[in-house]
């Protein structure tokens, strides 16, 4: 359970063997804690070593050193975490780091929870609750596009964005609220039309950014995708060439894949949570017949259908029948006529009802670079510009902003239809609640759990 009053401490570099290793600590206590068990060489007192200056010395336990290493201590406000902190940089020996701990816990440090460090960073004012989210957005980067989307530039702006947007709403909510109570003193910082002009800039600032939630949301969190089609088409195979390695069986025979399969991996600039599919055919096995239901249930709800079919042959039936069905699919649609690498018996012209229709070889890699292309600009907007503008990645900020969006056009217009000023209040009053959400202001202990549940524990 968290607790500001405690010093925490964590390895904060990976677990195993390395040239060097840094163990965090953070709390009230730690410059404290850190002259227990730490000695520095120069024989000064380490409660006098500069803020920000590394010093040589020794890692003392049980009353024998055990490491030489680097210190460095970081005060108050001026840190990551806004608290007094600590970094040792010793030697990165498994057993090693695990006995620099034990030195840290035995003088009173605690070990830390998953994400505590940055917890206490957002706690302290050191970073909004958007910020926070960033960094975990980054340190679960799995591609350049989302390293750009969550660097500091872009993370700072998006925070800065949404503070402004709080701010404008609370100046709008003191004037109409000075409105209310001194209808006759006129009071207002804010004449009726600035108001109205007023709710229309912050709404029209909201939609801006909601509108970068598509491209967010592909990079960070990535595009539900399956890859559907008839056995033996090359599903698997591209699966397994989209990954990276052989996670599926690949055979001549039919019904080899009998489960859908699922990896999230990079494709461009965006995030594919990529779904391989059982061949879809009258089935007679049980378990093959299963495995077809499911891919059925994965495809109606796809955002992305990656639809194989075999060049190399004419069009089945069944595959007729899965034309059909595509051409009313809620998701987005890509044909992928794959196979090039042999003699080509189907013509594109099977295709000419849907929009995006690609030739591409599995096996050699042929087209594939045009199907990362053709995602990219199908599921983001290259009007953004990632690492520098301000965009929405999670569903937790779109649902908030969404919330906030929505209470401030009811305030518009009750606003503009005459109707009470303190109706208009209570709207505002709602979107500045889901703004305070938001940025982290006023947000439940368990959504920032949450949240801070997938950090590493030494971040």
């Amino acid at each position: 359970m968290y607790n500001a009053e405690t010093t925490i401490a964590a390895l904060s570099t990976p677990p195993g063997k390395g040239g060097v290793a840094l163990i965090r600590m953070s709390g009230p206590r730690a410059i404290e804690i850190a002259t227990r068990c730490f000695i520095l060489r120069s024989d000064n007192p380490l409660s006098e070593l500069p803020s920000r200056h590394a010093a040589y010395g020794d890692v003392i336990f049980e009353g024998a050193p055990i490491d030489d290493a680097i210190i460095t201590v970081f005060r108050a406000p001026h840190s990551y975490t806004g608290e007094d902190t600590v970094e040792i940089s010793c030697h990165g020996g498994i057993l090693l780091t695990e006995t620099v701990l034990a030195a840290l816990f035995a003088a009173g440090a605690e070990q830390a929870e998953a994400g505590e460090f940055t917890r206490r960073a957002m706690l302290s004012g050191r970073l909004s609750l958007t910020e926070a989210e960033a960094i975990g957005n980054l340190l679960e980067a799995k591609s350049r596009a989302g390293i750009r989307l969550s660097a500091a530039t872009a993370r700072t702006r998006l925070s800065r964005e949404l503070d402004e947007l709080h701010n404008a709403l609370l100046t709008l909510i003191s004037s109409l609220y000075a409105k209310i109570d001194y209808p006759e003193e006129d009071l207002a910082d804010l004449s009726n039309d600035e108001i109205l002009f007023s709710l229309a800039d912050i709404t029209a600032r909201a939609d801006s950014l909601l509108a970068t939630y598509r491209t967010g949301r592909a990079v960070a969190e990535g595009i539900p995708t399956v890859l559907c089609g008839a056995p033996n088409v090359g599903k698997s195979a591209l699966y397994n060439v989209l990954c990276g390695e052989d996670l599926a069986i690949v055979t001549e025979h039919a019904g080899t894949t009998r489960d859908v399969l699922s990896s999230t991996v990079p494709l461009g600039s965006v995030m594919l949570r990529l779904s391989d599919t059982a061949g879809l055919r009258d089935a007679t096995d049980p378990v093959e017949r299963i495995g077809v239901d499911r891919s059925r249930t994965k495809m109606e709800e796809a955002e992305l259908l990656l639809a194989v079919f075999d060049g190399s042959r004419p069009l089945t039936e069944e595959e007729r029948e899965l034309l059909a069905f595509l051409k009313t699919a809620a998701g987005c649609v890509v044909i992928l006529q794959n196979k090039t690498d042999l003699a080509q018996v189907l013509s594109l012209d099977a295709f000419a009802d849907f929009e995006h229709v690609l030739p591409i070889s599995a096996k050699t890699g042929e087209g594939l670079d045009a199907l990362s292309e053709l995602i990219t600009r199908l599921f983001t907007d290259e009007k953004i510009h990632l690492g520098e503008d301000a965009v929405i990645a999670s569903a937790r900020q779109f649902a908030a902003l969404s919330r906030a969006r929505d209470a401030i056009c009811r305030a518009r217009d009750a606003f503009a239809c005459g109707l009470p000023a303190d109706i208009a209040s209570s709207d505002l009053e709602q979107g500045l609640a889901a703004f305070s959400e938001l940025c982290g202001r006023t947000v439940s202990d368990e959504i920032i759990s949450e949240i801070f549940r997938r950090f590493c524990v030494g971040k």
